[in-house]
């Protein structure tokens, strides 16, 4: 995967990117890609349970998980271990998220 900012959202096509990842027990669960940042040559994805977003499109909870190269080279994605990185990439995508929709509208 390159290194890229995925735009917030669903694509004009209304197509949804879905990530299937292990939980603890290596069951599979499946996500909906809701966007992705590129920070200090980090990629970095934001995730919601599929199927878990509203009508709108918006959404309550999701997760925020970074990729990285594991000994072979492949691409993994896993939790941000650092609480400093975590809060500024949390901003990062909490901003985002508030722009693109408006949690206090009636």
């Amino acid at each position: 995967m390159t290194d890229k900012n995925i735009p917030i959202g669903v694509d004009e096509n209304e197509e949804v990117e879905i990530v299937t990842l292990l939980d603890e027990n290596d069951n599979e669960v499946r996500f909906e890609l809701i966007g992705g940042y590129v920070d200090k040559g980090v990629q970095y994805f934001a995730l919601i349970p599929e199927g878990s977003a509203d009508d709108d499109g918006g959404f309550e909870e999701y997760i925020i998980l970074k990729s990285v190269k594991d000994a072979d080279g492949n691409e993994e994605l896993v939790d941000i271990e650092d609480d400093a990185e975590f809060e500024r990439i949390a901003g990062i995508f909490d901003d985002a998220f508030s722009a693109e929709y408006d949690y206090d509208a009636e």
